[in-house]
């Protein structure tokens, strides 16, 4: 806070400060706003905010599992590590612009092979969004972990890495009811109840390789995919629906 003299003094307002903003208008901005950013925003008061990043309850952004359709958009984030290595998929219903994280991948201390035989096991075409320079890697055992992973048959696109603007996609998915969670998720679970921001601000660099892995997931969608129409799809689809034939 700057210290105030009688020759410098300070002047803070909040949005109830300001005539042309009604009680809608302020409602609908404090809703887009990020929770560790309301309280600067509406009333000026300097703070960087502490706490959970994600403060929505997890029974309210999670749902019963489904047979995921073959025109919904499929994708997943992919974060690498050696004590834990993080994958998150997520399905996207573009008609109602809803993602739904169906599946998750949670395994520390194994090998790239190992990771890319389960990954594939969900689905070889489906591409991932991956940040191999995290955790302190230098830029070329970046691309060599890159290639060791695209050697194994892996479809991979390098993620974004604007963290705050991740966490704000993110969120405002969350709060606006466009990203569910499979209830069957527990890890996922785990570390969105323990997702939070310290007393600096900072975001905590604990337990959070899948929420690193969602927010690449959410600001790579572009490169989502729709199931390959295939020979068998072709056959079923010319199949009479009453007789089966």
């Amino acid at each position: 806070m700057p210290e105030v003299t009688s020759s410098k003094y300070l002047v803070t307002a909040g949005w109830e400060d300001v005539p042309h903003l009604d009680q809608k208008t302020m409602k609908e901005l404090l809703d887009s706003c990020p929770p560790h950013l309301r309280e600067a925003r509406s009333k000026g008061k300097p703070n960087i905010g502490a706490g959970a990043i994600y403060p929505v309850p997890w029974e309210e952004v999670c749902c019963e599992p489904f047979q995921i359709p073959a025109h919904y958009w499929q994708a997943y984030g992919f974060d690498v590590g050696w004590k834990k290595t993080a994958a998150i998929w997520g399905a996207w219903d573009k008609d109602s612009d809803i993602v739904y994280c169906w599946s998750e991948h949670y395994k520390g201390e194994a090998e790239p092979a190992i990771h890319a035989t389960a990954i594939k096991a969900r689905a070889v075409w489906i591409p991932g969004i991956i940040d191999t320079s995290a955790h302190g890697r230098a830029q070329t055992d970046g691309e060599k972990l890159h290639d060791m992973y695209t050697g194994q048959g892996l479809v991979l696109t390098n993620a974004i890495k604007a963290v705050e603007t991740g966490l704000y996609e993110v969120w405002q998915r969350l709060s606006t009811g466009r990203l569910k969670f499979f209830r069957t998720m527990a890890n996922t679970k785990f570390e969105y109840g323990l997702y939070r921001r310290s007393e600096k601000g900072q975001v905590v660099k604990q337990h959070d390789h899948l929420m690193d892995a969602l927010r690449y997931l959410i600001m790579g969608l572009a490169e989502a995919r729709q199931q390959p129409f295939t020979a068998h799809h072709r056959q079923a689809s010319a199949r009479n629906e009453r007789t089966g034939y």
